[in-house]
């Protein structure tokens, strides 16, 4: 198979046409769309809708086709009721630190916004999942991830109440849970998780300000401490055109 000189390794193979040769219109659109992304940069604004059509010498319906892909990529994003360059996606680390360490590290400004601050009997799903007993008094967190003050994710999370007695009154929902933990001394041993892609619900579309149509990330998370016990139970959307996450393996 013949290769370009000048593929990058993480591009697909012969940037995606297939060996017959022949490629979708929209397609072609995309890849053209694309080297523009590249001569504006970040922030940088598109042509109109119509100006492209004109450009390519395409149907609207195709060049709108072109366009939500990159958009879905996070290539692109709307602003107003225009389109824009979009920045680097945020790699978030697979590891037992928080979000708000993996976003500094990246230089951007963590924060968060709480949603809900609730406490109720451990259910019975949530006990057999995490090694809780049924019915001790467990918080729920909800809180909206931002970075750089944009909404990227929701963060639903489920401790005992034994191990954060203080909760509502002691931590400040826009700080990092993690550290509030430590702060206690309360140490990290290991956890399990687990990733899927899904669409977010119509809640979870409004509290983070995407389309539902928008593919999310979404990240299961039991964790224990340095003593093999029951930690925390975290469920972490992050949006699809926003993230990406990385590990190093060792063999």
């Amino acid at each position: 198979m013949d290769y370009p000189n000048d593929q990058a390794p993480g591009a697909p193979v012969r940037s995606g046409i297939p060996e017959h040769g022949r490629i979708p219109k929209y397609y072609a659109v995309k890849a053209r769309i694309a080297a523009l992304v590249e001569e504006l940069g970040e922030g940088g604004l598109i042509p109109t809708e119509r100006d492209l059509a004109d450009r390519f010498e395409v149907a609207r319906e195709t060049l709108r086709q072109a366009v939500r892909e990159l958009v879905l990529e996070g290539r692109l994003r709307r602003q107003g009721r225009g389109t824009v360059v979009a920045g680097p996606k945020l790699a978030q680390p697979l590891s037992l630190a928080s979000y708000t360490e993996g976003v500094r590290r990246q230089g951007r400004t963590p924060g968060r916004t709480l949603v809900s601050l609730d406490r109720f009997p451990c259910p019975d799903a949530l006990a057999a999942e995490t090694g809780l007993t049924r019915g001790e008094p467990v918080w729920h967190l909800e809180r909206v991830l931002l970075a750089d003050d944009e909404r990227v994710g929701l963060e639903s999370t489920y401790v005992a109440v034994s191990r954060a007695p203080h909760l509502d009154t002691d931590f400040e929902p826009d700080s990092s849970f993690y550290a509030f933990l430590r702060d206690r001394g309360i140490v990290f041993g290991d956890a399990d998780e687990r990733i899927e892609t899904v669409l977010a619900t119509p809640r979870e579309a409004l509290l983070v300000g995407t389309p539902p149509a928008l593919p999310m990330l979404l990240i299961h998370r039991v964790s224990r401490d340095g003593a093999g016990r029951p930690l925390e139970r975290v469920r972490s959307l992050y949006r699809g055109d926003r993230f990406s996450f990385t590990a190093h393996l060792k063999g």
